[in-house]
């Protein structure tokens, strides 16, 4: 891991010892979050056998995290445990972070050969929520809110304000050419449901799957263990070639 400061820029978690890595996964995160925030996604997909590396925030510097994902898919496969994993490769990215990331494949970004969007966002969050409010509109883990509520290095009061400018226009649906999963909690109150149906409805190739009770971050919240045997499956029928299904919104008008 690297560091800028006391904020972690990057973050890595290898596949287990023995065995050759299955892909690349790139897991980008949201507003006033860092790398190490995902470490236990990054384990648990890793253990499956994915090479996994987190990046910085790109509300922060977008420029340093585009240049970060280009380095890491345009590595080389070898022993290293330092170099990037094979195809496919894959990025993650969380709130803002996945917004961010359909835009950079929208635009045609190299590389990439399939995307998980937890929590997209689209539009705007209204109010100023305190500290104890946004940690609840986060997630509904105990655990993980315990994490955040004692890492000063997260940037509190994130959620709240417009997105960055440009950012929701640039991730255009249908000029996004690779498979996507949406992982999405049915209980998002930072970006509802059924704010994003349509935006997945016009990706080429897209399924959307609401995590019942879900709160806005899908990756850490109390369902974490599914998100990830989801993201899994999905990285699995993309090495086997195999495309996704339609969009389906478990749960929807509940």
């Amino acid at each position: 891991m690297t560091a800028l400061g006391t904020t972690p820029v990057l973050a890595s978690w290898t596949e287990p010892e023995g065995i050759r890595p299955r892909g690349t996964v790139v897991v980008v995160p949201g507003r006033g979050e860092h790398a190490a925030v995902y470490e236990r996604f990054g384990r648990r997909i890793a253990a499956d056998g994915y090479r996994v590396w987190a990046v910085s925030d790109p509300t922060v510097d977008a420029a340093r995290t585009a240049g970060q994902i280009r380095s890491l898919l345009d590595r080389t496969p070898s022993e290293d445990p330092g170099e990037a994993g094979p195809p496919p490769r894959v990025v993650v990215g969380s709130d803002t972070g996945a917004l961010f990331a359909a835009g950079l494949v929208a635009d045609g970004g190299a590389g990439v050969d399939g995307l998980v969007l937890a929590g997209l966002p689209l539009h705007a969050t209204s109010g100023t929520p305190d500290w104890a409010d946004e940690l609840a509109l986060r997630t509904s883990c105990p655990a993980h809110r315990g994490r955040l509520d004692a890492d000063d290095t997260v940037r509190r009061g994130e959620l709240a304000g417009p997105l960055p400018d440009g950012w929701a226009d640039r991730a255009r649906p249908a000029a996004i050419a690779v498979p996507v999963l949406g992982l999405h909690g049915a209980d998002d109150a930072v970006s509802p449901l059924a704010t994003v149906r349509d935006f997945y409805a016009a990706l080429p190739e897209g399924e959307l799957v609401g995590v019942a009770g879900g709160a806005h971050d899908a990756l850490n919240d109390a369902t974490h263990r599914t998100a990830a045997a989801t993201a899994v499956l999905f990285l699995e029928r993309l090495r086997a070639g195999s495309r996704p299904a339609r969009v389906e919104v478990p749960g929807m008008g509940r």
